[in-house]
């Protein structure tokens, strides 16, 4: 019989909400999480990035990487890989990111913001011949209010996008996460202007009840021409 005083079992755990729980049950039933958990990968996007490339070819030997909101570094283990980071004759991988990730063998970690007047003449000093390719997988913190959310997403895709216009080859390609709400539209149309090609990929590694998709775009111009088809 409790008699007054404080528990002897200490303070109580604070309870999870129902989204937390849906999240965490969602994680342990998910076949990505544990493979990528089993091939030591920082996360399940890296899946993503594999299904990107295996289609479109851009990861090769020899390539120069810019991997934007790179934490944890999931992507940039793939690209490093891939591009033969670290290797004789091999490619580099820059990852930029708010939050520092763990070394990865032949990724230089750039801990940056990219709205920061100072980050194009950073970038460009890792990137002295420009980047081959430009990937972004941003993400806003999740508001759990829809609109606001595909706003913030949208904002992302614009400024990465701004930066892959500073550092990107002729020729060179953007991969970028965007949310289907109408918000990614004007983007698109953009990117268009300005890559020879503009596709739209949602790979199987994407959770089917997620509107994230990716434009992958290739032949980038940096003088306006005309819009892709």
């Amino acid at each position: 019989m409790a008699t007054g005083g404080k528990s002897k079992s200490g303070p109580s755990k604070p309870q999870r909400t129902a989204s937390s729980q849906r999240w965490l049950k969602r994680q342990h039933s998910d076949p990505f999480v544990a493979e990528a958990r089993d091939k030591g990968y920082r996360s399940r996007a890296a899946f993503k990035l594999i299904e990107i490339d295996d289609k479109f070819r851009l990861l090769m030997g020899g390539k120069a990487i810019l991997d934007l909101g790179a934490a944890p570094g999931g992507w940039s283990q793939i690209a490093a890989l891939r591009v033969k980071a670290g290797e004789p004759r091999g490619g580099i991988v820059v990852a930029a990111d708010l939050t520092p990730i763990d070394p990865i063998g032949g990724v230089t970690d750039l801990v940056m913001d990219l709205h920061d007047a100072k980050s194009t003449a950073v970038l460009r000093k890792h990137l002295p011949e420009g980047a081959d390719v430009v990937l972004s997988d941003m993400a806003p913190q999740a508001t759990g209010h829809r609109s606001v959310d595909f706003l913030r997403s949208a904002a992302l895709a614009e400024s990465a996008f701004a930066t892959a216009e500073d550092v990107l080859k002729p020729g060179g390609a953007f991969v970028v996460k965007v949310m289907r709400s109408g918000a990614d539209v004007d983007l698109e149309k953009d990117l268009k202007r300005k890559f020879r090609e503009v596709k739209a990929f949602k790979p199987k590694s994407s959770r089917q009840d997620s509107a994230e998709m990716y434009l992958v775009a290739r032949g980038y111009r940096p003088v306006s021409g005309e819009p892709a088809t």
